[in-house]
């Protein structure tokens, strides 16, 4: 084989289609998940306590992952039936625009009750919009992939995580470095929402210039497209919706555990200042990038199955230590925890680009892996920040990882109920 005739050089325009989008995906996402720990609570909702903001804010936070599952449904409708490169095109578009009226939301001190209902609107549309991406994005990769190549191009969506998850914090470490913390409160927290517009219109670019996967286009030549996609995928998928639900769990609550939560946990609890703490994540980071790789690299060589399960494992055995690593009172410890954390959450995350479609047929796959990547989301990422604050409140900081062995032990046993779709 020729170097031109390499798979990555061959299929360059889908791989980069899939990590742009899912890169502002989780730019958009963990934007407001930053905000949502730093400076949300306040603005938007006034309580006698720090700790109520912060709850109501995490609530918001919480409220697009409860969107995702209607999007999922709506979006994975139009995938089946219509084709991956549309449906794309149109979430990426609802998701980027509700992310960038936040930009232009009225505090509460300006516009009172009316200031929280917008927000939570646009949240409600973030997730909706992002319902549909993941899954289009991942199929994408995962259709148009060569044989043994598939979860190596299953895990390039997965980058966009760390790249989106870079650029909103690295924004927000700039912005923390060059401002006050009261210009901060006042305007510069809605420069990175701004900000989201031209990450959009780079994915629409690179999304418009690509076509339907092969995968999708044989299903339509052998049958026509199910009426109704959610109604075919419970009657004949119902065990692998719950199997696949479950083998998502851990990634969310890792990822959220040692971003958002470690982040208002860390700066408002433990006293880290609000620089040293974002370039700490920033650095932990990479280690989630590494393990995406890895991931992908292992798993093509073993199965996703095999990765995704030894993943979980240590998701498991993480959450026994992570309350402890946070609390030390050492960034350097700090550090290391969060790159541990993240790094295991890349061989729970990066091969579910290659897992989850193997569970369902072609015809109702859209909705099939979107459904389960979004319920998935609520249980894990959005009770994640929810659930630890609470043990940090009754148990103290050795208890906030205890979520994350409950959700290692959910992804471990969704591997080994999940089977291939026949």
């Amino acid at each position: 084989m020729t170097s031109s005739a390499h798979p990555i050089r061959t299929h360059a325009r889908i791989l980069t289609a899939s990590l742009v989008g899912t890169a502002v995906e989780f730019y958009d996402f963990y934007v407001y998940a930053t905000a949502a720990a730093l400076v949300i609570g306040p603005l938007f909702f006034p309580a006698e306590s720090e700790a109520a903001q912060t709850m109501a804010s995490f609530m918001t936070f919480g409220l697009a992952f409860f969107a995702r599952p209607v999007g999922a449904i709506a979006f994975g409708h139009f995938g089946d039936r219509v084709g991956r490169k549309s449906t794309l095109v149109a979430s990426l578009m609802l998701m980027g625009l509700s992310t960038l009226l936040i930009a232009f939301l009225p505090t509460y001190a300006m516009a009172g009750p009316v200031a929280p209902a917008l927000l939570c609107l646009l949240r409600f549309g973030q997730g909706f919009g992002l319902g549909g991406e993941w899954g289009g994005a991942s199929l994408l990769a995962v259709e148009n992939a060569p044989k043994g190549w598939e979860a190596r191009f299953g895990s390039a969506p997965q980058l966009g995580a760390p790249l989106g998850f870079l650029a909103a914090n690295g924004l927000f470490l700039i912005l923390a470095v060059n401002l006050s913390d009261a210009d901060f409160a006042a305007w510069g927290w809605r420069i990175p929402f701004l900000a989201s517009a031209l990450l959009v219109g780079l994915g629409l670019w690179v999304r418009l210039r690509i076509g339907e996967t092969a995968a999708f286009r044989a299903a339509l030549e052998a049958a026509p497209p199910p009426r109704v996609p959610i109604g075919r995928l419970f009657a004949d998928h119902a065990g692998a919706v719950i199997a696949g639900i479950a083998g998502v769990v851990a990634c969310f609550a890792i990822f959220y555990l040692a971003t958002t939560f470690a982040l208002s946990f860390g700066t408002k609890t433990l006293g880290y200042s609000r620089e040293a703490f974002l370039l700490v994540q920033l650095g932990a980071n990479t280690f989630l990038a590494i393990g995406i790789l890895l991931a992908g690299w292992w798993a093509d060589r073993t199965s996703a199955r095999n990765v995704l399960g030894k993943g979980a494992a240590l998701t498991a055995l993480i959450g026994l230590v992570f309350g402890a690593g946070l609390g030390s009172g050492s960034l350097l410890l700090v550090f290391l925890t969060l790159a541990a954390a993240l790094l295991v959450m890349g061989l729970t995350y990066g091969p579910l680009g290659a897992w989850l479609p193997t569970l369902y047929a072609v015809p109702v796959r859209y909705t099939g892996i979107s459904v389960a990547f979004n319920v998935g989301g609520i249980i894990g990422g959005a009770m994640a920040p929810f659930a630890a604050q609470y043990l940090a409140q009754h148990g103290g900081t050795p208890y906030v990882g205890l979520f994350l062995t409950v959700a290692g032990s959910l992804t471990l046993a969704g591997v080994l109920f999940g089977r291939k779709a026949g």
